[in-house]
């Protein structure tokens, strides 16, 4: 690692880290740096996940978030640069085990090695000081973009904004597990892994769609754009599992928003040797994940799905984006975008519904929600293709490489 990273102020927390504003050293390129405790074997295998599928990417693709580098916290002040296309040994162990390598087990093997052992532990943790760390940090966190920028502009958008009742059942996300990989070196103990990527000035989607008023040019770039990702990250059999617009965020450019993918916590990679996500062979996975309103009937059902669950978040999505489609948490102040079904009074993530009727008819555009204030409906071709996306059988809808072409053959056709 040849480059120092300076922090300049914390941009955002959540369950597993904290994100910072920072700086390149050398090139004073803005970056972003998240900071991810390894505290227990859950996170860690969360965080190797992200890592691997983020480092299959690399930077080659416009709508997808760029990693620069990763780092090891190895001690308070100490940081060790990870080696491209390795993954560090005893985080994977923790993972694997169910068990942080280094705390519990440490402590016994401390009190029965010999001096001997114990000399050599100590230079081999210190030896990660190969550069001093600028990144300082008091708390923990991983989201991409400010809450302090976070704002509801409840007059951009209905005077009401529907409300969805919180179910109380509690669905855990099961996360899949890394695969193991040699490492050379690596600190017996591993505090925290440090990730930086591209930094997005613009927010997340919802920060970025609801802060501005209605524009349907804006609504078929950003679609587009995400089509375009999906399709990039199913060609590397990637398949992310947690689509949403917390999820995506946006870069500021003088040609209009460029439109990123994030948060690949959840994502899982087909094996080597398969057919790949558009041959008539697909992997199919087993663990229920993702957020309620963008999960796909089959994942809701706990049947086994494929990379077509993304096609159905990705759906739901775009019905929003097109119509400024928004619904609010209980207990929270935050609009967010996303499809729903009305039942009674209350709301239901439209994959639920559909799980538990697969014959429900879906009604796009939603008129009962249509007002002066919102965009013009989708037109008839844009309509087609969300219903074909939010079908209930995943053989029903397109395959990435298929939505691509035609979510821009659509928006021509309406445009016409």
């Amino acid at each position: 690692m040849e480059e120092l990273y300076t922090l300049e102020r914390e941009v955002g927390r959540g369950s597993y880290g904290v994100v910072f504003e920072g700086h390149m050293a050398k090139t004073g390129e803005r970056v972003a740096i998240k900071r991810l405790p390894c505290s227990s074997p859950e996170c860690i295998e969360l965080y190797l996940q992200e890592l691997w599928a983020m480092r299959a990417t690399a930077k080659n693709h416009p709508n997808v978030i760029a990693l620069h580098g990763c780092l090891l916290q190895t001690g308070p002040k100490t940081l060790q640069p990870l080696r491209p296309g390795r993954l560090p040994l005893d985080l994977v162990e923790s993972a694997l085990k169910g068990s942080v390598v280094g705390i519990e087990q440490n402590q016994e093997e401390k009190r029965t090695k010999s001096d001997s052992s114990r000399s050599k532990t100590k230079n081999r943790t210190n030896s990660g000081g190969l550069f001093k760390s600028r990144l300082r940090t008091n708390s923990e966190s991983d989201f991409f973009m400010s809450k302090s920028q976070e704002t509801t502009n409840s007059d951009l958008s209905m005077s009401k904004t529907p409300v969805r009742k919180m179910s109380g059942l509690s669905r855990p996300r099961k996360r899949p597990a890394p695969t193991r990989e040699k490492e050379n070196c690596g600190p017996r103990r591993c505090l925290a892994l440090w990730l930086v990527m591209e930094y997005c000035d613009g927010g997340d989607l919802n920060h970025y769609l609801l802060s501005r008023p209605p524009d349907s040019q804006r609504n078929h770039s950003v679609v587009q754009q995400l089509s375009s990702a999906i399709a990039f990250l199913h060609r590397l059999r990637i398949v992310h599992r947690d689509l949403k617009p917390d999820n995506v965020l946006v870069s500021l450019t003088p040609n209009g928003p460029l439109i990123k993918v994030a948060d690949f916590g959840l994502s899982k990679m087909s094996v080597e040797g398969s057919q790949g996500m558009e041959g008539d062979t697909r992997q199919h996975f087993s663990s229920t994940c993702g957020s309620d309103f963008y999960m796909a009937p089959e994942v809701w059902g706990g049947l086994s799905y494929t990379a077509q669950a993304d096609i159905f978040s990705l759906g739901v999505m775009f019905w929003a984006v097109l119509e400024r489609l928004t619904f609010l948490e209980e207990g929270s102040t935050q609009e967010q975008l996303g499809a729903y079904v009305c039942k009674a009074r209350w709301l239901m993530p439209l994959g639920e519904a559909l799980c538990e009727n697969p014959d429900l008819q879906v009604c796009i555009p939603m008129k009962s929600r249509r007002a002066p204030s919102l965009p013009p409906p989708p037109g008839q071709a844009v309509c087609t293709l969300l219903l074909d996306m939010l079908a209930s059988d995943p053989d029903a809808r397109p395959t990435a490489a298929q939505l691509e072409d035609r979510v821009r053959s659509a928006v021509e056709e309406d445009a016409q």
